[in-house]
């Protein structure tokens, strides 16, 4: 999906900055997270321990690219906030990786965290700064590989994962609604609207329910539980 850069944006505004400062720093501590969990994912499944490494190794770059972002419009990262942002999630990760709960895992890192961010870099794109969006186009490739890795996983387990599944769903996607909630009026000042947002979010997150076997049915159940936290 497509949005029109508003064609008054001024990247050096104090508004605009101020916005960025969160909005930078919520991806460049996403994909530290990625990081982090890609790498605990390869400890749980040694069978594809160095592909897992591969996804982990990719991340830390993306974090790099988007800390270059950052530096380009002369913006400090609200790195505090970004860590509050992401610590619901962050926590349910860490609790289901010392249960050994691979699934949860998988569906917290590989469908709603990559999800969420291919979201926002769809939207972002059309209206970031010329280096941010050389920066963002390059990362979006490489999150949908990254997508695909949990897809392919999940659908070969889906029997055997199908009730744990839905439990996460349960417990994770509501956050989504949460996070977006939180930087509602930084996305819109940086004229992101947050109803494409969670547009672009439900069109991804359904698509990979749909690709790991769910049906549309199971899909519009599953996707309520956000929209009820909304």
């Amino acid at each position: 999906m497509s949005q029109v850069a508003a064609p008054e944006l001024d990247f050096s505004s104090e508004v605009y900055k101020d916005a960025y400062s969160r909005i930078n720093a919520i991806v460049i501590e996403g994909e530290q997270e990625a990081h982090e969990n890609y790498i605990r994912l390869a400890e749980m499944l040694p069978d594809f321990h160095d592909d897992l490494v591969r996804l982990s190794k990719m991340e830390s770059r993306h974090k790099k690219g988007f800390e270059s972002c950052g530096r380009n419009l002369k913006v400090t990262p609200d790195m505090e906030f970004a860590k509050s942002f992401f610590a619901g999630l962050h926590r349910n990760f860490q609790e289901a990786a010392a249960e050994g709960k691979v699934v949860t895992c998988l569906l917290i890192q590989s469908l709603i965290i990559e999800c969420f961010a291919i979201a926002a870099y769809n939207i972002y794109i059309p209206v970031a700064d010329d280096f941010a969006r050389k920066i963002t186009e390059g990362v979006v490739k490489d999150e949908y590989s990254h997508l695909n890795f949990g897809e392919v996983w999940l659908k070969e387990n889906f029997e055997a994962s199908k009730a744990e599944l839905e439990e996460a769903n349960r417990q994770n996607l509501p956050l989504v609604w949460k996070m977006l909630n939180q930087v509602e009026n930084d996305a819109e000042n940086m004229a992101m609207g947050k109803d494409a947002l969670v547009e672009d979010f439900m069109i991804q997150y359904g698509d990979a329910l749909s690709n790991i076997g769910f049906n549309t049915r199971d899909i519009m159940r599953l996707s309520a539980y956000g929209l009820r936290a909304a």
